[in-house]
């Protein structure tokens, strides 16, 4: 099975190659065109995101490779896990948004949560053979992004054109605002904490501009692994879906020489406010998580229509935090339903917020 959200041209590309039984395309406006594209080879097509929430529960299916974008990933993640599939998880906010009781679902179930994120994928190698050591900390890398070193008056002004110009990824354009903002690594730790059962205060954020060491692993006796390589997302999606063994690859091979200099520096925690919020929402844990998120995603989506600022987004994030009821020990009913108070009400915050010139 394969499926898309509104990307039908790529879905009929990949279902004439790989002729898979289920072909689902999110965007119900594109069923007669992928059911006509496919017409003449043995695919049944079918469409709509209540497609995707069944489908991923199919007897033949092994492991559900879920990439959804954001909240919309987490009902198929959790069909999936009741249905016992193994997860190869490239939708963080599923951990994000219900950490605990994706994780406990999933130990429930006999299931194996497989990172794909590029980060957890580094630690998750670390760790391989380590089971009976104990971790210390990990240590999240992030590029910086397109605006690295820029206080917030220089921010100010900045442009959507100018904040999906991401410097080593090429990505989506959701992910690579939130990574422009940092938001992205902010998610990451919050995932981190439930994929590791680690304390926040295990988890720490290096900015590494060249985006060779993916993360590292620091043990109780002081000794520190990381994992390293270029910068491409084929070789930890890879990973998970062949998880234990390694696959030989044709990929870009890492070469030293090219890369003369591997610097570190603290992340600007007082200009990309994303990051500290997300360290705040951890620590409360319960909902806040979800609020984040929400408010994060309602916030991204208006940035990339012009109607709203690069750094209004955290103004409305935290606004967010401060107002949508906080529930220490959430139900999935009480996921859905913060998710929807939390869009409104972000929703409204930048209706009423002055247009950016």
């Amino acid at each position: 099975m394969i499926t898309a959200n509104a990307n039908a041209y790529l879905l009929i590309q990949q279902a004439l190659e790989f002729v898979p039984r289920y072909a689902i395309i999110c965007d119900e406006t594109k069923y007669d065109e992928v059911k006509q594209a496919l017409a003449h080879l043995p695919i049944q097509v079918l469409a709509g995101y209540d497609a995707i929430k069944e489908l991923v529960s199919h007897p033949d299916i092994d492991v559900v490779l879920t990439a959804m974008v954001g909240f919309s990933g987490l009902v198929p993640t959790i069909n999936a896990i009741r249905a016992g599939k193994d997860i190869a998880l490239a939708n963080k906010e599923t951990l994000v948004v219900a950490g605990e009781m994706v994780t406990a679902l999933a130990k429930e179930h006999g299931v194996k949560i497989l990172p794909v994120d590029s980060e957890h994928s580094a630690i998750f190698q670390c760790l391989a053979g380590e089971e009976n050591n104990r971790i210390e900390k990990i240590i999240l890398t992030a590029s910086g992004g397109p605006f690295r070193g820029r206080d917030a008056a220089s921010l100010a002004s900045v442009t959507r054109e100018n904040a999906l110009k991401h410097p080593n990824w090429v990505m989506g354009a959701k992910i690579t605002i939130d990574s422009a903002s940092l938001m992205n690594k902010g998610l990451e730790v919050i995932e981190a904490k439930w994929l590791f059962d680690l304390q926040p205060d295990q988890i720490e954020v290096i900015v590494h501009p060249q985006s060779i060491i993916h993360s590292l692993v620091q043990f109780e006796d002081g000794s520190i692994k990381a994992q390293m390589g270029l910068p491409d997302m084929k070789l930890p999606i890879q990973y998970a879906l062949t998880y234990p063994g390694r696959v030989k690859s044709n990929f870009k091979r890492f070469n030293f020489a090219d890369y003369a200099q591997l610097t570190f520096e603290q992340p600007d925690m007082v200009t990309f406010r994303n990051l500290k919020l997300a360290f705040e929402a951890l620590d409360q844990g319960g909902n806040m998580p979800c609020i984040i998120n929400a408010a994060n995603e309602v916030a991204v989506a208006a940035f990339l229509q012009n109607q709203t600022g690069f750094l209004e987004m955290s103004d409305v994030i935290e606004s967010c935090m401060q107002n949508i009821a906080f529930i220490a020990h959430p139900t999935l009913h009480d996921y859905l339903n913060t998710d929807k108070e939390t869009r409104i009400f972000a929703q409204n915050l930048i209706e009423k917020m002055p247009l950016k010139a």
